[in-house]
């Protein structure tokens, strides 16, 4: 079976219902940004060293994948495999942050390879949660991939910092000029 199909090649796309659209529409956008999220967490993979945060990973993408599934069926809601990973989440936070130094100010992201790249994750988490709120001002979406989203980039945030100290890689600290 061929990759290409040529059907999207003058800018629609279709749906899981059959239904066709443009390439522009904020579904797709928020589609989009999904799937790059989801390959940046594979690229953040490769670097993280941590057994648990690379566990937490995985289970991750899979849960980005059934989002973007959902997303693409537009009258599928709701996303129940999401519903409890905000608690969750919450309680991986909380485990890992007593493990590290408190953070009383703004860091630089920055750090080494798995530091580095779960922030540019964490930044890209936020910028997929902008896009599905910018759609669900424009459409019904289930209102629990946004709680995941915000605790996403919440998690990420703390999975940086761990491996950063982790490697005993310093975080810099954030000092106006």
């Amino acid at each position: 079976m061929a990759i290409y199909t040529r059907k999207g090649d003058k800018g629609k796309t279709s749906l899981f219902d059959g239904t066709k659209t443009s390439k522009s529409n904020p579904r797709i956008e928020a589609v989009g940004s999904i799937d790059e999220l989801n390959s940046l967490i594979g690229v953040c993979l490769l670097f993280a060293k941590e057994k648990k945060i690379k566990s937490e990973l995985e289970k991750i993408q899979n849960d980005l994948f059934e989002i973007g599934g959902a997303l693409a069926f537009p009258h599928k809601m709701p996303v129940e495999t999401v519903y409890k990973r905000a608690s969750e989440f919450e309680k991986i936070i909380d485990q890992l942050t007593r493990k590290m130094p408190s953070l009383a100010n703004f860091i630089l992201p920055g750090g080494g390879k798995a530091g580095s790249h779960l922030h540019l994750a964490r930044t890209v988490s936020r910028r997929v949660e902008r896009r599905m709120v910018e759609l669900s001002n424009k459409q019904e979406i289930d209102a629990e991939i946004l709680v995941y989203l915000n605790r996403l980039s919440d998690l990420l945030f703390t999975f940086a910092r761990f491996e950063n100290h982790r490697d005993r890689k310093r975080e810099k600290i954030w000092r106006k000029r």
